[in-house]
């Protein structure tokens, strides 16, 4: 049997939630998320988590199923996605994936990468060197040995960055040449949209976010993380934009002021990564923001709510 697979994709603020929710409205969708940071239970404001109202209306899936504590691999989301992708097509519904982390969307539809194993020499060299020259300094050296790793991989995420360096000192290869092996794709018909907006309306439109999520009591949200002795900076779920930058406010590294400054500075180059993936991904139809008619349209005309063979 073969599945037929809606992707929503698009960079943060863009408007793919909002486009989601419309298309529930006229098609047979249940939604399945595809966000790195909603997957943690109590990032709710930072993360623009549908409400639990919401989510009792139209079911959404592989929201709040890790404590911030966890790790959740693109592994362990492409098993999860498989299982569900199954279950609701069994109900006679099409699975609808919405998000930006365009590492799940990647490992989804082009497999996971078969990289050498992590090697504990090569890591300690990069480790101690990072400790004495600083993160902007491996950063640097990626830009050099593997341009297009480092456009995609956040500047301040030392785990991917120590990685991709690993990768290249190890093989002489960059990560970014490395095929994917792809078990996943056999029995799956995907259709691909992706939302980019204008650059100035999503610049604006993340500073005004960030303001409604702070009214909204953001700092609260993360205190409350930030009491839990078993979370650090370290985790995946806190070097989230915005929580990273609000947990160095509250260790006393920076004044409020210039926490909120780096949020958007930093959910401004989130943009800029998500879009260098949506340039390059094959196969995809781009609409602007703001669309959702045409997009409805779109999917309509490709008479996907018909019942797969």
């Amino acid at each position: 049997m073969s599945y037929r697979v809606l992707c929503l994709m698009g960079p943060t603020c863009s408007g793919k939630t909002v486009l989601a929710l419309s298309l529930c409205e006229v098609l047979p969708l249940e939604i399945i998320s595809v966000d790195s940071a909603m997957v943690y239970r109590g990032l709710d404001i930072g993360t623009a988590k549908p409400s639990l109202a919401l989510r009792n209306r139209i079911t959404h899936h592989l929201i709040d199923i890790r404590d911030p504590a966890e790790i959740y691999s693109a592994g362990q989301f492409c098993e999860d996605v498989r299982r569900l992708i199954e279950l609701i097509s069994k109900k006679g519904k099409l699975p609808l994936l919405v998000g930006g982390t365009f590492l799940y969307f990647r490992a989804l539809q082009q497999g996971l990468a078969s990289l050498p194993s992590k090697n504990d020499e090569v890591r300690k060299i990069l480790m101690d060197r990072m400790q004495k020259q600083g993160l902007a300094s491996l950063y640097q050296d990626l830009c050099y040995c593997d341009k297009i790793s480092a456009e995609r991989i956040n500047p301040h995420d030392p785990q991917r960055i120590i990685r991709a360096l690993e990768v290249y000192q190890l093989t002489g290869k960059p990560l970014s040449e490395y095929g994917y092996k792809n078990e996943f794709l056999s029995n799956y018909e995907m259709l691909n949209v992706g939302l980019m907006p204008q650059r100035a309306w999503l610049h604006q439109k993340i500073e005004e976010r960030f303001k409604s999520m702070l009214e909204q009591g953001f700092i609260e949200e993360v205190e409350a993380l930030f009491q839990r002795k078993d979370l650090n900076e370290n985790l995946p779920s806190i070097k989230s934009v915005g929580y990273r930058q609000a947990w160095q406010y509250l260790l006393g590294k920076i004044n409020y002021e210039t926490m909120v400054e780096k949020t958007v500075v930093a959910t401004r180059q989130l943009a800029k990564r998500q879009f260098t993936w949506l340039r390059h991904w094959p196969n995809l139809r781009v609409f602007s923001s703001g669309c959702p008619e045409e997009v409805i349209k779109f999917f309509k005309d490709q008479d996907w709510a018909r019942k797969p063979k």
